[in-house]
């Protein structure tokens, strides 16, 4: 069924020339490693498409810890490449996208009996700061007892010996997906979201059979090389789940971000700074559940709490705090899965058939960059092409002028600076700079992932929806039918994102 909306002729060209062109590559799927791919293919002079079938980051890319990190808790398991990459990969897109992935300090306090000692962890963060090279910014720090709570003071002091702190980053997860999308776009790469694409065998090129959501046109394309880059949607097999929940900042009590190991079961967890709110997760089971249905379950948020409130001094947490909670599939390689979803491996598998048909299968947020990299290497070999030097780790990323350019429109038109609606920080510039340069064209775009609206209030930003309708709808020419299917739309998504499955 068709998306109810007009379509701008910006998105109007990009699709015309899918139907006209061939390509070198083809990208298939338009979360974080798919983006990261097609920027590098078009970055490196190659004809690029990138096809996803809803939206950038609306599956597993947008449903992360927000974090960018180098896996403290991988040098447990011995993956000390994954760490040595992630670090690495971490300081490239600090460089590069200062905008969206930024420093963020985490204190780890010990408690008498934890399986994680002082002096274990304090090696543990020695071998991590070395990890990182010459970088020699913002290294760990070996803290009393004292010294953890002046800097986290929520935390319970009895039995607290000590501890350390670190710095890994945080992140807008969607955005920096859509980052991605928008460079791959600006070096010429046709960049389509709400299109399905369905491979077919075409013999010396790969034919792709395409379904247009917006429009419901049908189409066909052709391309040397096709990239699938699905994440939990490869195969149907085990995937990790991972849940979080979000509550309000003063509920909690944390300043910065803490760094826990939950008494239910030994897994390393995170509370994590959101603005005016917390991020607490993850869980992590293994499930067959299908990715477009995967959700946060009540027992999921139990465990979340009760590991939270077994570290903090004031009133505990309860289930009404929780503001909204949400899950995703950690696409983990088949190949290095574990019984204990805990310690299968993140690093990531490229495989590519006789038909030139290369699939990504694994890989974390922090990496995808160097997945990427080698992605497009096996592309130019299997185009016969001589192999060209990446320029993605030297490139800044799009958007660090982008909240100039909503206050310049504001300035110009002061109307556009008003609420949204009573209370809510969004604004119609807000809006008409998503649809207008970030491709969206939907609610669920705007209020999901361009400005993660939905994650924190309580509604899920279903208040902001026929407003942001009227507003969006004027630049995408919505009849009144279209704005009444457009808010079920919304009403349909969140529903099936943010409701908690009943164990």
């Amino acid at each position: 069924m068709a998306i109810a909306t007009s379509v701008p002729l910006a998105v109007l060209a990009h699709r015309a020339r899918l139907a006209r062109e061939s390509f070198d590559v083809v990208v298939i799927g338009g979360g974080i490693n798919g983006c990261g791919v097609a920027r590098d293919a078009a970055m490196r002079g190659l004809s690029v498409a990138l096809i996803e079938k809803d939206d950038f980051g609306s599956g597993t890319s947008g449903r992360t810890s927000r974090l960018i990190h180098g896996g403290l808790r991988y040098l447990e398991q011995g993956r000390i490449g994954l760490v040595r990459e992630s670090r690495r990969e971490r300081a490239t897109l600090m460089r590069i996208a200062p905008h969206l992935v930024r420093p963020l300090q985490f204190t780890w306090p010990v408690y008498r009996g934890s399986r994680v000692s002082k002096r274990r962890l304090a090696a543990g963060l020695t071998l991590y700061d070395l990890l990182a090279g010459s970088r020699r910014e913002n290294r760990h720090e070996r803290l009393s007892a004292t010294e953890i709570v002046e800097r986290e003071p929520a935390l319970h002091r009895d039995g607290l010996t000590g501890g350390g702190s670190y710095f890994d980053s945080s992140t807008d997860d969607s955005r920096l997906t859509l980052a991605n999308a928008l460079s791959a776009s600006y070096w010429n790469a046709v960049v389509v979201n709400h299109m399905s694409a369905e491979l077919d065998d075409g013999g010396a090129e790969c034919r792709i059979a395409l379904t247009d959501h917006l429009t419901g046109e049908r189409l066909a394309m052709f391309s040397r090389v096709v990239v699938r880059a699905l994440g939990p949607w490869t195969s149907a097999a085990e995937h990790s789940k991972g849940s979080h929940i979000i509550v309000d900042r003063a509920v909690v009590g944390n300043r910065d971000a803490l760094a826990l190991l939950s008494p239910i079961d030994g897994r390393v967890m995170f509370i994590l700074p959101s603005g005016a709110q917390t991020i607490i997760g993850t869980t992590e089971i293994l499930t067959r559940v299908s990715p477009d249905q995967v959700r946060a379950s009540e027992s999921e948020i139990s465990y979340l709490i009760a590991s939270a409130n077994a570290y903090l001094a004031g009133a505990p947490i309860s289930r009404p705090d929780v503001i909204s909670a949400w899950a995703g599939l950690r696409p983990l390689a088949p190949a290095r899965m574990s019984n204990d979803p805990s310690s299968a491996s993140r690093e990531h598998l490229i495989t590519r058939d006789e038909r030139g048909v290369i699939t990504i299968t694994g890989g974390k947020l922090t990496t995808y960059r160097a997945v990427a990299e080698e992605v497009v290497d096996l592309v130019q070999a299997t185009l016969g092409a001589r192999k060209t030097k990446s320029r993605t780790a030297m490139d800044s990323l799009p958007g660090a002028d982008r909240e100039s350019a909503i206050e310049e429109m504001i300035r110009q038109a002061p109307s556009l600076g008003a609420p949204l609606a009573p209370g809510s920080e969004l604004r119609p510039a807000d809006l008409i700079y998503c649809v207008e340069h970030e491709m969206a064209l939907t609610l669920s775009d705007i209020l999901i992932r361009r400005t993660s609206a939905a994650f924190s209030v309580r509604d899920h930003a279903m208040s902001l929806a026929s407003p942001a309708a009227e507003v969006v709808g004027q630049l995408l020419g919505w009849t009144a039918e279209m704005k009444v299917a457009a808010i079920a739309a919304y009403t349909r998504e969140i529903t099936r994102l943010f409701t908690i499955d009943p164990d």
